[in-house]
């Protein structure tokens, strides 16, 4: 793969009509896109699917995470839709069951570890007496075990979940902020050239396109730098 391959543009944006119109500036340019909760329920699935018809890649991060059955008949229409990517929640159970009813198809299975705007006080919050990288690592070995695609985690744990899941397995790094950038809500947050050094298969990027004043320019930098890291 190429760093145009490794680019997932994260479609956070309100309407399908803002996606398009960015769509359209990326030309070719982009040719992987994120679709998520906020554009999932204002006609983004369709999108989706248009996208697939056009010949982009699409990820679908739905952080699935439900009862066995529900979760499996979810995977299995997914799976119909022709996109590439789709993410749940690394449990086990979850994961387990949405590998078995992916079988056969081409859809990669993305096992959430834990979000990058998370860090040690959150996850104390949220019940885990645990840090964020012992976590990450636990749920990337779980991944493993289950037959998963790929996991997804910040890219300062990326080095140490490649060694993990080994050479093959997908390993996708939101949180990514060229040097400079604002963090936003992001705590553990990476450069695109680093995260691609660490092991990063893929990166999510979203606002630092999305809110550039040249979005296509944006890119091409967020490019640039990749492929200077994958040739180092």
């Amino acid at each position: 793969m190429d760093a145009r391959d490794r680019l997932i543009l994260g479609l956070d944006v309100p309407t399908v009509g803002e996606a398009e119109a960015l769509i359209r500036t990326l030309g070719e340019t982009v040719s992987f896109y994120k679709i998520g909760y906020q554009l999932a329920f204002v006609g983004g699935l369709e999108l989706a699917r248009d996208l697939v018809r056009n010949g982009k890649s699409v990820f679908l991060d739905m952080k699935l995470l439900d009862i066995d059955n529900t979760v499996a008949h979810g995977v299995e229409n997914v799976a119909k839709m022709g996109v590439n990517m789709l993410t749940l929640h690394a449990y086990p159970k979850a994961m387990r069951a949405a590998v078995a009813a992916a079988k056969g198809s081409d859809l990669c299975l993305l096992g959430v570890t834990v979000l990058t705007s998370m860090d040690a006080p959150d996850l104390l919050d949220a019940g885990y007496d645990t840090d964020p990288r012992s976590l990450v690592l636990k749920r990337a070995e779980q991944a493993r075990d289950a037959g998963m695609g790929g996991i997804v985690c910040s890219a300062e744990e990326s080095s140490a979940v490649r060694s993990v899941i080994g050479p093959d397995m997908a390993l996708v790094t939101p949180g990514i902020r060229p040097a400079g950038s604002d963090a936003g809500d992001q705590k553990r947050v990476v450069t695109p050239g680093d995260a691609i050094r660490n092991g990063s298969s893929h990166l999510v990027v979203g606002r630092p396109i999305i809110k550039a004043s040249d979005p296509l320019a944006a890119a091409k930098s967020i490019l640039d730098e990749m492929a200077l890291a994958l040739s180092a």
